[in-house]
């Protein structure tokens, strides 16, 4: 098989650049001549510092960057606890019908797992955000990144081994034997489900990735989890999809196989092209939006033309450009996939727990939705994921932290209207860090920085400039 960092388009990483950054230069160009609505509006908290310059280098400010960085972690919180409100509401008919955008702000209906009871984070369907003096949990969508963070953070190297990721799940994840944390009926909680949780047991039992991530051994190989927890290796490879490819592809197939671990790649790569995408592009919606179809049309090139993400990719494009609206495209998807089984994709005939609702491939789909529908907005973007269905404070993590790595920190605050927290509490669902896990996003970003640097000399050519304010990556990698 070809490995996934090979089916690129184009192979050499100088050619995506240099064709990457010529999207973004016209992008550049059209913002200067025609900006945004709002554009002029004045950045809560610190400016962000020039970009550096240089020929035949990709130039990355490390100030600037590390405030993408919190706002990756800034956005991946408030697409995840605003998600964790709607989680599993409506999967289908059995749910009542699907929410649509008029249910923004109404009600929050029960989950199929609540017996009758809205969700305790929020009555209604809202953002759910926390003030400066409160603290953001760590929930799956967060904490398994976390755990790769600290992990790269104390190698040498960029690259995680095998022995490296099982040693650091089974230091930092609770076994049902030791978790304090018990779900409302009294249970042991470890905050690991489906392929997780499976490829956790398999790691106890001697195994290490891949096959903690693949039949025979892990029956739930297709299910969401990868995308949840390997995000993180596209921002630290801003820019270079190939190299984020690289980084992530074990950690991937920890927990995934075949078409779950491809759409896992989609996601790393619109992440790794997110990272390097300037200011002027970003922060406008319009040109944001075009830059964002260019990557996901790029992605698309990675993912094998005959097997269903590639299928369902191009069926809620071909829906977007026919001007369906989201939720008659998400209608669509639910019959065409959850019913009628097209394009490959059987998960509905394999009888499993609420229709394979945790399935990659659906909520694939459905936060395919939300990105195209979204058109470049953060909190339009949100909006959709968290209403779409399914397991929703997925793709609204997903997002979010892609967007608060477009945005940065302090942009994100303006356009929720308020200073937002940037503690973060991993012991909620890990164990084993300092300080009884309690950090923040800057310590996070601070570490991240310092992996990026590593991936920045060791796998991309690149070096800090003189005074140590810019990384530079050559335009043209030397063979």
């Amino acid at each position: 098989m070809v490995p996934w960092h090979e089916r690129l388009p184009v192979q050499e990483g100088s050619a995506l650049i240099c064709r990457f950054a010529l999207v973004a230069s016209i992008a550049m160009a059209l913002a200067s001549a025609s900006p945004a609505p709002g554009n002029d509006l004045p950045l809560a908290g610190d400016a962000l510092p020039a970009p550096c310059a240089r020929d035949g280098f990709l130039m990355i400010d490390k100030a600037a960057y590390r405030e993408r960085l919190r706002g990756f972690w800034l956005g991946l919180s408030i697409g995840n606890w605003t998600g964790l409100v709607t989680e599993m509401d409506k999967i289908g008919p059995e749910t009542g019908a699907f929410y649509t955008r008029d249910n923004w702000g109404g009600p929050d209906r029960p989950s199929i797992w609540d017996q009758g009871v809205p969700s305790k984070l929020s009555l209604t369907i809202d953002w759910v955000l926390r003030g400066p003096a409160e603290v953001w949990g760590a929930d799956d969508d967060s904490d398994i990144e976390y755990i790769y963070l600290a992990l790269l953070k104390s190698s040498a190297s960029p690259m995680l081994t095998a022995s490296q990721i099982r040693n650091g799940w089974l230091a930092h994840i609770h076994d049902d034997s030791d978790t304090p944390h018990r779900t409302e009926d009294g249970q042991p909680e470890n905050f690991l489900w489906v392929s997780n949780q499976r490829a956790f047991d398999l790691m106890k039992q001697g195994l290490e990735p891949p096959l903690t991530g693949r039949l025979p051994h892990n029956e739930h190989y297709d299910m969401i989890d990868a995308q949840l927890t390997t995000e993180l290796f596209g921002v630290l490879a801003p820019g270079r999809p190939d190299v984020a490819l690289r980084l992530a592809d074990l950690p991937i197939r920890t927990v995934a196989d075949a078409e779950a671990a491809d759409i896992a790649r989609f996601y790393v790569h619109l992440h790794a092209r997110a990272a390097a995408l300037p200011d002027a592009v970003a922060r406008n919606p319009r040109l944001l939006h075009a830059a964002l179809l260019a990557s996901v049309q790029e992605a698309r090139a990675g993912l094998p033309g005959n097997q269903y993400p590639a299928r369902m990719l191009d069926f809620v494009l071909a829906r977007y450009r026919s001007g369906a609206t989201w939720e008659e495209t998400r209608d669509a998807v639910y019959r065409r996939y959850q019913v009628e089984q097209q394009d490959g994709y059987l998960v509905s005939g394999r009888n499993l727990y609420c229709n394979g609702c945790f399935a990659a491939g659906i909520n694939f789909a459905a936060s395919l939705i939300s990105l195209l529908y979204g058109e470049g907005d953060m909190k339009a973007t949100l909006q959709i994921a968290v209403l779409a269905g399914w397991d929703s404070d997925n793709p609204a993590a997903t997002w979010g932290g892609l967007f608060g790595l477009l945005l940065g920190k302090s942009e994100v605050e303006r356009q929720f209207g308020q200073l937002l927290s940037e503690k973060f509490d991993i012991h909620r669902t890990r164990k084993g860090f300092p300080d009884g896990g309690l950090t923040d996003f800057g310590r996070m970003a601070d570490d991240a920085i310092l992996v990026t640097e590593r991936v920045v000399t060791q796998m991309m050519q690149g070096h800090a400039d003189r005074d140590g304010r810019c990384w530079l990556v050559p335009r043209t990698i030397a063979r």
